[in-house]
Parts: C-alpha cells; structure tokens; sequence
C-alpha cells in the first residue's frame, strides 16, 4: 500500500491482535471495489425519507449505481433488468420499479440521464451530492436533525462542504482538474 491513512499502523495492530488468523478486507490491492464519499449511509438515509420521495425508495438504486461508476461520474449502463436486479427487484415488475426510482433520484437532482436508441438510461451522471444536498436543503426539503448530522460528518471526514467547493474555484474537466 503506497499511502496509508491515518492511524493504519494502529488499526492493523488491532486486526492482527483479535482476528489475526482472518482474511480481512482491506482494499488494499483489490479489484471489484469502488469510491464513494463517506457521506454515502447518510445519503442512503435520506433517499429513505418519505417526505422526500413519497412511498417510493431509490437508495438501493443509488447505491447500486455509485457500485457501477468508475471516473468521470459517469456510468455506462448495461440493460435494465440486470440494474433492477442488483437493486434487489425480481419478479415482472422489477424493471418498472427501477424505472420509477431512477425518475425519482432525476427528479431530485441526484443523478442526470442520457437517452440512447431505446434505451432511456445509456448514460447516468452521478450529480456531485454535497450539490443537490445543498440545493434540498436550500428547499427546505432537508429535516434539521439530517442536516447537522450530515455536515458533522462532512466535517469528521474532511469532505468540503458546498460552499467550500464553490469558493475553491476548481472545475473538473475530463480526469484533469483546472482552477477557473
């Protein structure tokens, strides 16, 4: 591991203490992971909210969405029923259901779609959170209590907050970053 977090000398301490005979995961030189911001379970949580999106929950979609995406924010779909699937939908209706979730999430903001032949969602832009959290939040879409919890935890884990991204100036462009 060329860089190792913060306090990765103690925690791997602690593993070889209590479970030293365990194969642990460790991301550490593995393939079939991927990046997400810490915030991530407080998103999944607030997708959950029935005053934001009704009876109807798109976190497994989300989830199963940001476990597709590989740079750029963007992700190249394979068919609908495979999506549905993942998100933890079988049966006839499946691939309606994540239909109706992925509309759900475009609404809000989280992710923008690209139509493509016949199929609705080709492409899928991961919108970045800390922007359509912010914009929810301006709406007064966001309870109170989510919200501090949600910036507190930005806060722990070093994660820049809207207006720190916004006064920061960097835009992305392609894999590069370029200061506006």
């Amino acid at each position: 591991m060329a860089n190792k977090a913060p306090g990765h000398d103690r925690r791997e301490k602690i593993r070889n203490q209590f479970w030293g005979g365990e194969d642990a995961w460790t991301g550490d030189d593995e393939k079939g992971w991927f990046r997400a911001p810490r915030t991530l379970p407080l998103i999944l949580l607030l997708l959950k909210d029935k005053r934001l999106t009704g009876s109807l929950d798109p976190a497994s979609v989300y989830l199963e969405l940001w476990s597709r995406h590989m740079s750029a924010g963007v992700i190249e779909m394979a068919h609908e029923g495979e999506h549905s699937y993942a998100s933890g939908y079988s049966g006839t209706r499946s691939v309606r259901t994540w239909q109706e979730r992925m509309k759900i999430l475009e609404e809000l903001g989280f992710i923008k779609s690209q139509m493509v032949g016949n199929q609705r969602h080709r492409y899928v832009l991961l919108v970045h959170p800390t922007v359509v959290i912010q914009r929810l939040f301006d709406e007064k879409k966001i309870a109170p209590l989510w919200w501090d919890t949600y910036r507190a935890r930005q806060s722990d884990t070093r994660e820049a907050s809207y207006n720190e991204r916004k006064n920061s100036n960097v835009v992305q462009i392609g894999d590069a970053k370029k200061r506006a």
